[in-house]
């Protein structure tokens, strides 16, 4: 017998009248003795987990004096591997909620593999009124840089090979008023895309410049798109007013109909009609200038370091790696240590846009700065530090973020052609070389001949450079059969040109955007496979049928011949012939015998009567049609809009 003490009967009376229930005993179950091994199971795997973003697409906002924490939470890194990043910098970690430097978080970052966007604050600063940064956007030849010039009495565009602008330049006008305006001058060929893009990050206003004889055009749209993406006010300057064929009026209809909101409809943009070439005008833009940047109040603050943002980058024989820049607030000093995207340096020299030596640069200033240790990426911030040594971090810690994401992107690219090789049959590559006088073109010429690719052609940039085209480039090139493309650049020397030669490298030089395009894509052209199409070479109409007895039934078959007459094209012994009946297909297959009064023939021309075979047919009948196919292979085509965009055709 099993006894119960008193104390346990009386706990589950207790729960019996409460509602609660113990639990019951499941019944053990005896485990059968297997004497078969497991059956292994199919592996499934495991479904991806979706992010929302991943870490190398993430941007971050940082500013001067934020805390570890606060780092901590917008990187979603754990505060402990933010501490044992700090400490490898050589920075002090005493509590998470100690203030860093801008420049310390930002390495912190991208140590983690975050990229970052600087904030400046300009609470408890000195603001003082600055002058206005003006871009001179629009089409290619509407006269931007001829309005430029009658602004300020010079002649840049008569400078330009091809008589197009082809950099991104910078000036100081002094106005009739007295008042000085900064004006960037943009190219308006289609291949000059980021360089007007960078032209209006950095702008206050900008002044769209449209022909009145020509009217709204490709660039036009694009440069308002640029425009209204930077969020800047515009001011329409309708140029060529003076000839005999202007409109207008017609400008006007089309920028409102493109949704511009122009004072004569009622909006708030201003609109002008000058003439560059007749200094018509001119004094009623300088007034809409000064008054929509009045409107805008625009200061900056003077004191403390300087921001400032390059436009433009280039190498020079004698002094070096050259930045153009122009300052954003702050002041930028003679002997200050700045980074520069991923190149560190000391400034040497600070020049103005004239050559004139400054000691400082003030916000809204052009100018040129001497003494980086590499040539910097056009569009890239400048930032001012205390030391050399946080300067060399700082630039070591960006080199080698931009080098991960090289590498990313290239397994990303890896990744597309492959797929994409999967449904082309025969693709060829061809790889270049781009040499330029300047950062900035470099970049426009790569992002063109990258627009060239092609079903069939896939455009390989091997290297970019700004300066000369040296032997190492012909060596590179000798590597991986490059071309070498130099754009705007002095002549190889001679040694040079002869290592080429004996090389078998293809090297052009060119001066005017369009003649390289042409040129770059007529050489894609000869360079791609091309695709088979079968063609109708020649049509033929059976006029009589003969048949041939074969000579033994057991060995021989007998034979139909279609007696024809060729009444478009020519026929050809070894094409392929499709038989058509009423207008379809009844057989195909290929030509056994072509014969012309009784001869062998490899060919017949129109109007000429002729007796063919096709193997396996004996199905003719009179009236029918045969066609002679050929395999014909087709190469893409060349094509260039009048906007001066281009593109390869399959």
């Amino acid at each position: 017998c099993f006894h119960a003490s008193l104390g346990p009967l009386a706990r589950r009376r207790d729960e019996e009248m409460f509602g609660l229930k113990a639990p019951k005993k499941e019944k053990r179950v005896k485990k059968e003795n297997r004497s078969q091994p497991p059956v292994e199971a199919p592996y499934v795997p495991p479904k991806p987990k979706r992010t929302a973003k991943s870490l190398p697409d993430r941007t971050i906002d940082i500013f001067e004096g934020m805390t570890i924490a606060e780092l901590a939470k917008r990187t979603g890194t754990a505060i402990s591997i933010l501490r044992d990043i700090l400490i490898n910098v050589g920075e002090k970690f005493d509590s998470e909620f100690d203030p860093i430097s801008i420049d310390i978080a930002e390495l912190v970052a991208m140590e983690v593999g975050v990229n970052v966007r600087r904030l400046h604050s300009t609470e408890g600063a000195v603001l003082e009124p600055r002058p206005a940064v003006v871009t001179v956007m629009g089409h290619v030849d509407h006269g931007k840089t001829s309005l430029l010039d009658a602004l300020r009495q010079t002649s840049v565009a008569a400078m330009e090979a091809g008589g197009i602008t082809q950099h991104l330049g910078a000036f100081v006008v002094k106005m009739l008023s007295g008042a000085s305006i900064t004006f960037l001058d943009t190219p308006g060929h289609a291949a000059f895309s980021a360089m007007r893009a960078r032209g209006a990050a950095v702008t206050d206003i900008v002044v769209l410049v449209v022909a009145a004889d020509d009217g709204v055009m490709p660039q036009t749209l694009e440069a308002m798109s640029h425009a209204k993406a930077a969020n800047v006010p515009i001011v329409v300057a309708i140029n060529k007013c003076d000839k005999s064929t202007a409109n207008p009026e017609r400008v006007r209809i089309q920028l409102g109909s493109e949704g511009l909101l122009l004072e004569d409809m009622g909006g708030d943009v201003q609109v002008v009609e000058v003439s560059a070439t007749g200094k018509l005008g001119l004094d009623k833009l300088e007034e809409a200038l000064l008054l929509q940047a009045e409107i805008m109040d625009l200061k900056a603050r003077v004191d403390g370091p300087a921001q400032a943002y390059v436009v433009e980058a280039k190498l020079d024989r004698g002094r070096g790696p050259l930045a153009t820049a122009i300052v954003k607030a702050g002041t930028l000093v003679c002997g200050q240590y700045v980074v520069v995207g991923a190149e560190w340096g000391r400034i040497r020299a600070i020049r103005d846009m004239l050559g004139d030596i400054a000691e400082k640069a003030g916000p809204a200033m052009p100018i040129v700065i001497e003494g980086l240790r590499g040539l910097p990426m056009a569009g890239d911030d400048i930032v001012v530090v205390d030391s050399e040594e946080r300067a060399r971090m700082l630039s070591a810690g960006r080199k080698k973020k931009s080098e991960k994401d090289r590498l990313r992107k290239i397994n990303e690219e890896r990744i597309e052609t492959l797929d994409a090789s999967e449904e082309v049959s025969e693709r060829v590559e061809m790889p270049f070389i781009v040499k330029a006088d300047v950062q900035g073109t470099v970049q426009a010429v790569t992002d063109a001949l990258k627009s060239l690719n092609s079903p069939q052609v896939f455009v390989n940039i091997v290297h970019v450079g700004v300066g000369p085209i040296s032997q190492s480039d012909v060596d590179l090139a000798q590597a991986c059969g490059a071309c070498i493309v130099g754009f705007n650049v002095r002549n190889p020397p001679s040694s040079v040109t002869q290592a080429a030669n004996r090389a078998n490298i293809t090297i052009r030089l060119h001066r005017v955007i369009y003649h390289l395009l042409e040129d770059m894509g007529n050489l894609i052209v000869e360079k791609a496979p091309g695709t088979l199409e079968t063609q109708v070479a020649g049509e033929a109409q059976v006029l009589n049928i003969f048949e041939i007895k074969g000579r033994s039934k057991l060995k021989d078959e007998d034979v139909k011949i279609a007696g024809c007459r060729v009444i478009d094209g020519r026929f050809t012994k070894s094409s392929i012939m499709r038989l058509l009946r009423s207008g379809e297909v009844v057989f195909e297959g290929s030509c056994m015998s072509l014969k012309r009064e009784k001869q062998d023939v490899d060919a017949v021309g129109k109007g000429n009567e002729c007796g063919l075979v096709i193997k396996d047919c004996d199905d003719f009948k009179i009236g029918d049609i045969i066609q002679c196919l050929e395999q014909v292979k087709r190469k893409p085509k060349f094509v260039s809009s009048e906007s001066g965009a281009v593109r390869i055709e399959c």
